[in-house]
């Protein structure tokens, strides 16, 4: 199962960012390069313990719709998401919110098993892994501007 692990650090207290991460008008903003945008679920403020969310965006060139629900929730360590439905086999998507003097260090651990088989083996090894980083690594970022602006 490929993983990739992305780290952040930004000058916020953890509570802050953990709940920034699981902002859903934030994570749209994060991600308005690909337009995406909530549209069943929770569809605004902040997702908890066993609530899920429905995105829908252009990743690949493709519109797509996945489903994720929070499986694993600790304030304000981490909080896990889970896909339930979408392009993906599986994906798991840990966020982790570790202080660090006054700042925070937000770790994503993203972990998921693509369709098709040996198709998407090879899909894994020739972009996707490639693409996942630089989308977690992109929202990371957009999400730091975004907290240590306000």
């Amino acid at each position: 199962m490929p993983e990739i692990i992305v780290e952040t650090e930004i000058n916020a207290p953890a509570q802050r960012c953990f709940n920034a991460a699981r902002d859903i008008g934030l994570h749209c903003k994060t991600l308005a390069h690909t337009g995406e945008r909530a549209v069943a679920g929770v569809t605004t403020g902040l997702i908890g313990p066993g609530e899920s969310v429905t995105f829908e965006g252009i990743h690949f060139g493709v519109r797509q719709q996945f489903t994720a629900r929070v499986t694993a929730f600790e304030a304000p360590g981490y909080f896990v998401d889970e896909t339930t439905e979408g392009a993906f086999h599986s994906m798991r998507h840990c966020h982790e919110f570790i202080p660090r003097g006054q700042g925070t260090l937000m770790r994503d651990i993203v972990q998921w098993k693509s369709p098709m088989g040996v198709l998407g083996i090879i899909a894994d090894s020739l972009s996707l892994k490639r693409y996942m980083r630089n989308l977690i690594t992109k929202r990371g970022q957009q999400l730091k501007h975004l907290i240590e602006a306000e």
